[in-house]
């Protein structure tokens, strides 16, 4: 139970075809069995809202909402409510029944082309809500079907196929994203799974496509996408992402393959990518790079631990929260005379503490009585003192700033990186 009585759910994975027929219990006793799920289909993925629950026969199916979820773990769901009677309702027309209408529906492409068919269906249960998230269309998925997948697979007469159907199984699936919304006229009959893109065209997208789908994906998917690519365009790809999802991604792809993708970047993009990877997975990583460009890499990512304060400037606009707007334009000329950085105001305390920054654009546009706090940002991006080189060069590319405030360990002003200061050293360095 969470801190509001409520259930809390242990986070999984599961396939459609694991939950079906499962029992469902009420106070310890048998009510019935998962005859299907009700979900409302979403952009990026299709929630569960509702079980559905066939009994003993002469009793009506329950349509029970996921809320009543107490226990989940795919083979027993307990529920809890005080009279099964009253979801003991018709199935309304409108619902989209996972089982009845998404199962064994064919998968076409955005020319109404046959691709596949749907043989399971991949949910995450996170947050105390069950999520669909692929459908899985692989030969493995047929064989779990049939309850294959319980056999042994060292002894069953069917290890070959089902080892083989398995190690295709993550290339088969295809992200709830990629389907189109479902539509209106979908029942057990008719309707079908419809692409917005076939895997096969991804690799015609151009980088910046990529990562916009990349974003929209979780990360297992984003891994399995990188694997489908062709190497200059998973290579292309892993240029454009963000940090973070670089890091995570290539946690996830054997190193030989980063080392591939790698190799194919100039050596100033290698060393971003490199950069963002811990001491051990760099080293591990370059090991396995064509010898060509190590040296330079090397020196690149080394420059890139050069401490922030050897370009700082303390030649930039300091002001008090409590001066007028008029008072500021007004005094701009005298106070911007001979300081490096003139773009950006900003706004400290008495001890120097950095509350905000104001752009001189904004500063102009604004009330000449305001004061400064209350056009000021306040929620300032930074660098700290001990930040290095790369940091800032990360921080510019993600965010269009003509500079940067450092600060120390008490978000005291300790000076300003300029952009074309780091674009400098770092375009001098890389010629």
């Amino acid at each position: 139970m969470d801190k509001n009585g409520e259930a809390r759910l242990p986070e999984g994975t599961y396939f459609l075809s694991d939950v079906l027929n499962e029992k469902v219990l009420l106070k310890g006793k048998k009510i019935g069995k998962i005859s299907d799920l009700i979900i409302r289909d979403k952009d990026k993925v299709a929630e569960v809202t509702h079980l559905v629950i066939s009994r003993p026969f002469g009793y009506s199916s329950l349509m029970m909402p996921w809320e009543t979820v107490m226990a989940f773990d795919g083979k027993e769901i307990f529920i809890d409510v005080d009279d099964v009677e009253k979801f003991a309702v018709k199935i309304p027309d409108g619902v989209v029944l996972l089982k009845d209408f998404i199962l064994d529906k064919k998968i076409l492409d955005m020319e109404d082309n046959d691709v596949e068919v749907v043989y399971d269906i991949k949910m995450v249960l996170k947050k105390n809500k069950l999520y669909v998230t692929d459908v899985d269309s692989s030969s493995y998925a047929r064989f779990r079907r049939m309850g294959l997948d319980l056999f042994d697979r060292s002894t069953s007469p069917f290890a070959n196929l089902i080892k083989k159907g398995h190690e295709k199984s993550e290339d088969a699936l295809i992200p709830w994203s990629y389907v189109q919304a479902l539509p209106p006229d979908l029942d057990s009959f008719k309707g079908n799974v419809k692409l917005k893109i076939l895997k096969e065209k991804l690799n015609d997208l151009p980088p910046v496509d990529l990562v916009e789908i990349l974003e929209d994906l979780d990360h297992e998917q984003r891994v399995m996408v990188i694997n489908q690519l062709d190497a200059d365009q998973a290579s292309d790809a892993l240029e454009e992402i963000g940090p973070n999802m670089q890091r995570e991604i290539i946690s996830s792809l054997k190193k030989e393959k980063v080392a591939k993708l790698i190799d194919m970047m100039t050596p100033g993009q290698a060393a971003d990518v490199l950069s963002v990877l811990t001491f051990e997975d760099q080293n591990a990583i370059m090991k396995l790079m064509d010898d060509e460009n190590i040296d330079k890499i090397k020196s690149i990512l080394e420059k890139q631990q050069e401490n922030i304060q050897n370009i700082t400037t303390e030649k930039y606009l300091k002001v008090s929260p409590e001066e007028t707007v008029e008072s500021a334009q007004n005094g701009y000329p005298k106070l911007a005379k001979d300081k490096d950085e003139i773009m950006y105001l900003y706004v400290v305390d008495k001890q120097d503490k950095l509350l905000g920054v104001i752009d001189v654009k904004e500063l102009l546009k604004a009330d000449d009585k305001a004061l400064l706090k209350d056009i000021m940002v306040k929620n300032v991006i930074s660098l700290k003192k001990e930040s290095k080189l790369g940091e800032a060069e990360t921080m510019f590319s993600r965010y269009d700033f003509r500079a940067l405030p450092v600060t120390d360990g008490e978000d005291r002003m300790a000076g300003v990186v300029r952009y074309r200061d780091v674009t400098k050293l770092t375009h001098h360095f890389l010629e």
